[in-house]
This record gives C-alpha cells, structure tokens and sequence, in this order.
C-alpha cells in the first residue's frame, strides 16, 4: 500500500517550524517516516530548492527531500535534526520534442502528470513507469522500477541527464555514461547526493498495450519454468494467494493502435467507502481471528481474478480479459473517479520486499512455501492480507551501484538474468496492539530469507531492522565506490539518512 504524506506536512505553510516533531508517512501519526524534523519548506521552484539547500548547508543543518510519498517506515532521514524540503510543487514540464526523443521534467512531477501530458502530446516513456502518484525524482532516488525482465524498466533507464542539488547548494548535471561512477551512483542515489532537481528523459511514440491475466496452480509456478511465464512480455508479474495455494500470472504487451477501440484504465488502489469500511472491518478482526483472514483472501482472489479495469470514457468495469487501451492507463492508470485510495479507509500496511538473482526464483518460493507449511503444522493457518495477494516482480538487469538489480557477481550470485522481487505487503491492524496475526511469522520470513539467499531490500519497504540484516549482502566494492561519490557530492553529509549510514556510506 503507498503512503501519503501526514495531514500536518499537507497543512504547513511555506515554512512550518518547531523543535522535533514526527514527520508521518501518508498512514498519519503513529507511522512515522522522520522523528526529528525541525522545519518543512514547500518549495515552488527549482531556484528556491537551491537557496534552501545552502541555507542549511551554511547552519550546518541535515536536509532530506519529501517527495508524494513511497515511504513506509522511518528511513527517510537521519535521526538527527532535519530539514525537509517537500518537491510536490517543483513540477515543471518542458523541452518536449518528440523527434528527437525527449523532454525535461522537474523533481516532483509524478507518472500520473507525466502521463497525461505526453499522451496529450503522442508520446510516453515507454515502461520506465512505477505507481501513479510517486515523483519522477523519488522514483529515480529509490531505484524504482516497473516489472519487467524483457525491457529495460528501472526509471533511471529512461533518464538521459540528471540535475542534482549538491551539498553545498550547487547544481550538477549528470549525464547518462555507463563508465562513470557519477552516474553509477546517481542512478540509484538513495538522496545521499543531494536533491534531483531536474531530469531530461527518453520518450517514444505513445502505444497501445493490451492486459492479460491467467489463474495458476500453486505448483505450476513453484515447479515451474518462471522465467518462462515472465520473459516473453513487455512487462510482466505474479500475484500469489498462499492460502488458496494459487497465483495471478498478469502480462502486458503492444498490440496495433487500431486493434481495439477500448480505453481501459487500471487502478490497484480505488475503492469504494463501502468496500473501504468492509475490508477494514474484516481484516481488523483477522488480528484475532485466523478464518477471517482466509475469508478476506478468498474474497480478495475472487475480486482480483476479474479486470480492476474500468472503461475511461463511461467510467463502466471492465468484466473480460484481456483488456486493450493506452500505455500508461492500462500499465498504471490511477483512481476512479469518485472513489479514493484504500489507505483513506484506514486500510493501512506493513511491507517487506526483497529481490533475490531470478535464477533462484523457485528455490525462494518454495522457501517461503515451507515457512508457510510450517505454521500450518503448528495448527495455524497464514493468509496473504492484501487485496491483490503477494506481488511477485522482476527487474532486467541494470548497471547501477545500489539498484536492486545490478549485475554485481558479490558472493557468487548470477544476477545477469535478472532479478524477482517478493513483495508481501501486509495488513496493519487498528486495533490493539497493533500487531499482525502470528505477527512472529513475518519476522522469521524476513530473516530466514536475508540469511539464505544473497537478497536485497527496496529502499523503502523495509524496516532498519530488515537493512541492518541485509548489510552483509551488499557489494562492499559498490559501497565503496558510492561512497567516494557521496563525498565528492556531499562532504560535509547533510542529506545524510539512516539507510546511509546502515549501508556504511558514512
């Protein structure tokens, strides 16, 4: 589930200061993302980001940027006193030209209002795309990516130059070279090099795709030929419903503009007050009561089997696969006219994600299969708790320093094929303690998988606890290679944050 920003940064005027207050994740108070936050600036331009950057950088004062919020733990800065400088209204979009392949976008423009100017324009960024409502710099920042093992689907792939606010208030332009640990480190910065300011990005003649959507056995896929079901499409990803022991295989690819007339637009996250209060209310008792956590997956595998398509022009669901429209609305889409986002409902989520070499995509399942098994042996049932079940990803292969899916060899893994991420978003309940079901068995499939499989985590779907574990996971050589570039960007270490300093940059 994404978050969003608390509704006391959503009210802070330009300037909203006082002594260490949380700063919240889009799950409002009791999630926080910054504990010691002393100043939230909304910036408005890209000049003022500058100014802002080198006032604190000349009171010696640690600076994060916040962008439209892919947050879910409190990662986001250090925990020493910050400044946050909030993008959302640094979203200039310019230099559009089709021809030549790109346009220049500003550091808070979001997919959705990239979206809706190139498809008003012909064009789109082909599958360099995550969820609707994150910023194209956060996006970058985080390593984000859509899931893909054809095509080349991390956002950064897409960027042809990066503007970043240096340390000391500077603007650097980073342009795309493969040989250049500037752009290695870039690429996936975690924020540590400063701010992306601007970004100039490859575009393409806009497209239309078609959506298909088939139900697999749990052993067809664990026993399977999994690269098989993901390679051959332009994007591609498994939804698994351990309970009902079954999976979602979803595949997207292009098809003739004129194939079909219909305008189908995703949405993941849209949902009725009704369906909104009903699932809270099911899952809540699913803290105390197993059978209604089964009852809510069994109704969730039920749901998702159909299209979460509806037309764009009449606004109708679409019943039948597979569905055909627009790159972008059928890749991502967003809401529903007149309905809201799931978390609006107080259907909030803890989430752990962690990508592993695609070469041992069955091994890892079937380890997380014999997780599950093993509580069942115990007499308690697991369920997935989340209404498009277990999301199973792939990344193709990206030269980077912190990406998830570069193509390090550390510790022997062939990461050259690609990677699969298991993503298990999970219910937060509103009630009690606020702890999960068997909230034990989380923790152990965190650690059992880190301490198995050379995996390693997104850069905001985890706790500290799940990085610190996965540290010994990581390249030591591309630490060290970012962390010359982090020094050079950044030598006094005021975009300094938790994950920097587990990671060892610092």
């Amino acid at each position: 589930m994404l978050l969003r920003l608390s509704s006391l940064a959503l009210l802070a005027s330009t300037l909203h200061s006082c002594a260490g207050f949380e700063y919240n994740t889009f799950d409002g108070p009791g999630f926080p993302s910054c504990h010691n936050v002393i100043a939230v600036h909304n910036a408005t331009s890209v000049d003022e980001m500058v100014s802002l950057v080198k006032d604190a950088a000349s009171t010696g004062q640690r600076v994060r940027a916040a962008g439209k919020g892919h947050m879910w733990y409190d990662t986001q800065c250090s925990d020493a006193p910050t400044v946050l400088i909030r993008t959302e209204d640094v979203n200039g979009i310019y230099d559009f030209d089709l021809e030549a392949g790109h346009v220049t976008i500003e550091a808070g423009v979001t997919f959705f209002q990239l979206a809706e100017y190139l498809h008003q324009r012909g064009a789109s960024v082909n599958y360099a795309l995550v969820n609707w409502n994150i910023s194209l710099g956060g996006s970058i920042a985080m390593g984000a990516h859509r899931s893909s093992i054809r095509e080349d689907s991390m956002v950064a792939s897409a960027a042809m130059a990066l503007d970043i606010i240096d340390g000391t208030g500077t603007i650097r332009t980073v342009e795309r070279d493969e040989s250049n640990d500037d752009w290695l480190a870039a690429s996936t910065s975690l924020g540590l090099l400063g701010i992306i300011a601007r970004i100039k990005l490859k575009i393409y003649p806009d497209t239309k795709v078609y959506s298909m959507q088939k139900i697999l056995s749990e052993d067809e896929v664990l026993n399977g030929d999994i690269y098989g079901l993901i390679a051959p499409y332009a994007t591609a990803n498994l939804w698994w419903w351990p309970y009902m022991r079954k999976f979602h295989q979803r595949y997207y690819d292009v098809v003739p503009t004129n194939q079909s007339d219909q305008e189908g637009f995703q949405s993941t996250f849209s949902v009725t007050e009704f369906e909104g209060n009903t699932a809270r209310t099911l899952l809540d008792s699913g803290k105390y009561l197993p059978t209604s956590n089964m009852a809510a997956e069994t109704l969730f595998f039920g749901l998702w089997s159909l299209p979460n398509f509806h037309d764009k022009k009449t606004d109708k669901a679409i019943l039948k696969w597979p569905v055909y429209g627009w790159n972008y609305d059928v890749l991502i889409g967003g809401l529903y006219p007149n309905q809201k986002p799931e978390w609006d409902y107080g259907l909030h989520g803890y989430t752990l994600e962690l990508a592993f070499p695609v070469t041992m995509a069955n091994d890892m399942l079937k380890r997380v299969r014999s997780l599950f098994d093993a509580e069942l042996k115990k007499g308690i049932v697991m369920t997935s708790t989340y209404r498009s079940g277990i999301n199973i990803k792939f990344g193709k292969a990206y030269n980077d320093l912190l990406g998830q899916v570069h193509n390090s060899t550390h510790g022997g893994a062939d990461w050259s094929k690609g990677a699969i991420m298991f993503d298990f978003p999970s219910y937060a309940p509103t009630i009690g303690d606020k702890k999960r079901f068997n909230e034990n068995f989380y923790i152990n499939l965190a650690n059992t998988l880190i301490d198995e499989f050379p995996c390693r985590p997104h850069w905001t779907k985890n706790t500290r606890d799940v990085f610190t574990r996965a540290a010994k996971n990581f390249d030591p050589q591309n630490i060290s290679r970012f962390k010359a570039v982090r020094e050079k960007f950044d030598p006094k270490g005021i975009f300094r944050s938790v994950v920097g300093e587990i990671i060892g940059v610092y």
